[in-house]
């Protein structure tokens, strides 16, 4: 979990780097500043866990803890898209970098697409307010994560990514 968080950190960091408007650049580096904060605080308190065992109080600190990382995480991947809606810069020669916003633009595309589909078919009533049941959700760039197939994984064992490893080899 924490190593999955200070992905999600680095995919932050890289996505506000590019990003065309300051004000959604900010509020992501501040999304992934307090990320960052929370993955340490989860390190720190997985080892005291393991050094004094079997507690009530370490277990719900922990489970807490875990339950803010996932929550900071949501935080990051809703002003990404916020980021990704504004406009991203041209990404620099850095591989991963061209990874981050190759994979950012197929998100965008899907919004977009999924947008033109529900323009078309509109279900609307008769105030013309759209319809809830039967629509599609948009896509969300968790969604997205969570959609890539498993082999494309690679979660190292331990926290410290292997040489050549890049952002977005791993996945929530």
């Amino acid at each position: 979990m924490v190593s999955d968080g200070q992905v999600v950190v680095k995919f932050g960091n890289i996505l506000a780097k590019h990003c065309l408007d300051q004000r959604c650049s900010m509020e992501l580096l501040r999304a992934a500043e307090h990320t960052q904060s929370i993955s340490r605080q989860l390190s720190i308190v997985a080892r005291v866990k393991a050094v004094t065992g079997e507690s009530k109080a370490s277990s719900e600190l922990l489970v807490s803890n875990v339950q803010n990382l996932i929550r900071a995480v949501q935080q990051v991947l809703r002003e990404a898209e916020a980021v990704c809606v504004k406009g991203l810069g041209q990404a620099s020669a850095d591989p991963e970098e061209e990874e981050v916003a190759a994979f950012c633009q197929q998100w965008r595309k899907n919004l977009t697409q999924h947008r033109a589909k529900e323009a078309l078919n509109s279900n609307r009533d008769e105030l013309g307010l759209r319809k809830t049941r039967g629509a599609k959700a948009e896509p969300t760039l968790m969604f997205l994560m969570q959609e890539q197939p498993p082999q494309s994984r690679n979660i190292p064992k331990h926290p410290n990514p292997r040489k050549g490893h890049t952002v977005m080899d791993r996945h929530l």
